[in-house]
């Protein structure tokens, strides 16, 4: 039967959890392939990944890099215990997303003036990357240049000590975006497409030179992460 609504991955992943807890798929076993999901359920690719992301957030599903999208080897006992488990390193998240805003904001203001047309064809590289990541059910590719679009900005900013700070915390930066990622489609119930369309905002602000824009985009954009963590603790 087809899912007409404006919230049909919802309704796409209770389908799917329904059918993992009555056993239709085991523990450990693969599920179709999301080209496969989309014709069943009568929806887009996008839908059903975004479907796959909430499962996985909360504990039940597995995607691998690669080789596709299975159910866990142990699976929860509720889908609101794997949110406590997604949400138990909040706080930290939140601390590290205020630094992060302290070092983007800037970083976007200085890249819309001083970004070069390589750094232009970097960023757009890297959207593009996200973009063909909406249709895939290996979150991971997403997740890659979603991180690499955030140090490109610092790298456009032309300013090594603040492009170092935000190296050096790279691996921390790149977790935090997997989690508040996963936190993002969970909490919100946002969909993939928007999440890329506040990157595209932000990258065009900076392509116009329009630095007040730049930094006002990335600011938001973070208070918005940061509200659905704050959320996910209360």
């Amino acid at each position: 039967m087809k899912i007409e609504t404006q919230k049909g991955h919802e309704l796409v992943a209770d389908r799917l959890l329904r059918r993992i807890r009555e056993g239709e798929w085991a523990p450990g076993s693969r599920l179709p392939s999301v080209v496969e999901l989309a014709e069943a359920y009568g929806v887009g690719r996008s839908t059903i990944r975004e479907a796959v992301s909430a499962l996985k957030a909360t504990g039940w599903l597995d995607v691998r890099h690669g080789g596709g999208t299975f159910v866990k080897s142990v699976l929860p006992n509720d889908a609101k215990i794997g949110a406590d488990l997604l949400f138990q390193g909040a706080d930290s998240l939140i601390e590290l997303l205020e630094v992060r805003k302290a070092l983007e904001v800037e970083a976007a203001y200085l890249a819309a003036s001083r970004r070069s047309a390589g750094d232009l064809e970097r960023l757009r590289r890297l959207l593009a990357e996200m973009e063909r990541g909406l249709d895939s059910p290996d979150t991971s590719e997403g997740e890659r240049a979603d991180t690499e679009f955030h140090m490109a900005i610092a790298a456009a900013s032309g300013n090594q000590l603040l492009l170092q700070l935000m190296e050096s915390l790279s691996g921390r930066f790149a977790s935090s975006i997997r989690q508040t990622r996963e936190l993002w489609f969970y909490g919100e119930k946002a969909t993939a497409s928007r999440l890329l369309g506040e990157h595209k905002s932000i990258y065009e602000a900076i392509e116009r030179q329009d630095s007040a824009q730049a930094s006002e985009r990335i600011a938001d954009h973070l208070l918005k992460v940061q509200q659905v963590l704050r959320e996910a603790v209360q």
